[in-house]
């Protein structure tokens, strides 16, 4: 359980690159939005902090976690972004349909930034509990969507420097 040694908030604000030139896509679940918006405004708001501009960060949503991938792939298709956040929240239950989720939007991910130009922010948490999900967007264990955004402008710088 990393996440309780490192607070999702914390991090060297110096060490993230101006957002200024960069434009972003932001896929993010319907399904327990109180948990998702808490994320999605983490991210908007760090994105903002590092120079981000209002314009250049597209938002849309989809019904449920599992069709992040399809959301993250349209947009990686038709929209004109440099990185994709995907956020989720799936919080266990009694039968195994958290595992095949979870699994799958894994994998969806994964092959999107396996196969695709741009980089796909890994944004789902998976709890066993709300509580945990709280704690983790925005809650003692900082918010995920911070994290998300400055890996986004990160992987961007790292992808521009290879292409200098």
């Amino acid at each position: 359980m990393a996440t309780a040694y490192h607070n999702l908030s914390d991090y060297d604000f110096t060490s993230v690159p101006n957002a200024e030139e960069m434009k972003f896509g932001i896929v993010v679940s319907e399904w327990n939005d109180k948990i998702t918006g808490a994320l999605l405004d983490g991210a908007v708001n760090t994105l903002k902090k590092h120079g981000a501009k209002e314009e250049n960060i597209l938002v849309k949503h989809v019904p449920g976690s599992f069709e992040l991938t399809f959301g993250a792939n349209q947009m990686m298709e038709n929209c004109d972004v440099d990185a994709i956040i995907i956020i989720g929240c799936v919080i266990k239950g009694d039968t195994p349909h958290f595992d095949y989720v979870c699994m799958g939007v894994t994998q969806g991910a994964a092959q999107l930034n396996a196969t695709g130009d741009i980089p796909v922010i890994y944004g789902l948490i998976t709890t066993n509990t709300m509580e945990q999900a709280e704690d983790r967007a925005g809650g003692k264990l900082g918010n995920k969507g911070d994290e998300c955004a400055i890996t986004a402008i990160k992987m961007i710088d790292f992808v521009w420097s290879l292409n200098k």
